[in-house]
């Protein structure tokens, strides 16, 4: 989990999972022309939602996007569709400096990827849950969740320019330091922790969610 830096205007302060919004260069023709494992239709399919399929798919792709940029896990290929070189072992020596331009927004994702002749895996993402945050509140979010496990050889960085702290927790253990009132998390979060907390194994967990 991260801890949101104390300058957002939104959530200053809280643990939430790494995640941002849909950005337009997602869903471009040639972001779409590198994505592997699940088409527009499909992502449509599976959201259930009326928008277009194309933007659809581009959940899956922020998704990826975001746990480089915030963590720098690498969801990748090659052309060929075997894991790429650059997703073994440790990825954050060659892309370091791309990650820092997708952050500062100098560059996109779509031209990351040409630049270093990647694909992006979207099959490894495990559409998971929905949330829209209710009337009442000044700031409204609707909000898609993925889940997926750690691709092997890889480790998450644990700091970004986006990120003030980060932590791996289970989840009973997060929505106990939650309850003490000493970890502060976005109502979104919570629920789906308690949702991943019914689960007594990471195996059992795997099994429901049907995690590679």
């Amino acid at each position: 989990m991260n801890r949101r830096p104390e300058k957002m205007e939104t959530y200053a302060g809280a643990y939430v999972f790494p995640g941002g919004r849909v950005e337009e260069a997602d869903w471009s023709e040639k972001m779409l022309e590198l994505v592997r494992g699940l088409s527009p239709d499909e992502a449509r399919r599976i959201l259930g939602a009326d928008s277009v399929a194309e933007f659809c798919l581009g959940y899956w792709v922020a998704a990826a996007r975001e746990l480089f940029e915030e963590a720098g896990i690498l969801f990748f290929v090659g052309a060929d569709g075997a894991a790429s070189l650059t997703a073994a072992g440790n990825p954050t020596e060659r892309l370091t400096e791309q990650r820092r331009r997708l952050q500062r927004g100098t560059m996109n994702f779509p031209s990351l990827l040409e630049s270093e002749r990647l694909h992006c895996d979207v099959s490894r993402l495990t559409y998971f849950f929905h949330r829209i945050t209710p009337d009442h509140y000044p700031v409204r979010f609707d909000t898609r969740f993925f889940l997926a496990a750690l691709p092997q050889g890889q480790s998450p960085l644990h700091a970004s320019e986006e990120v003030a702290e980060s932590l791996w927790v289970a989840p009973k253990e997060a929505l106990a330091r939650f309850e003490s009132g000493n970890f502060r998390m976005a109502p979104p979060t919570v629920m789906v922790l308690r949702t991943l907390a019914e689960h007594k194994t990471w195996q059992a967990m795997c099994t429901s969610f049907r995690l590679t």
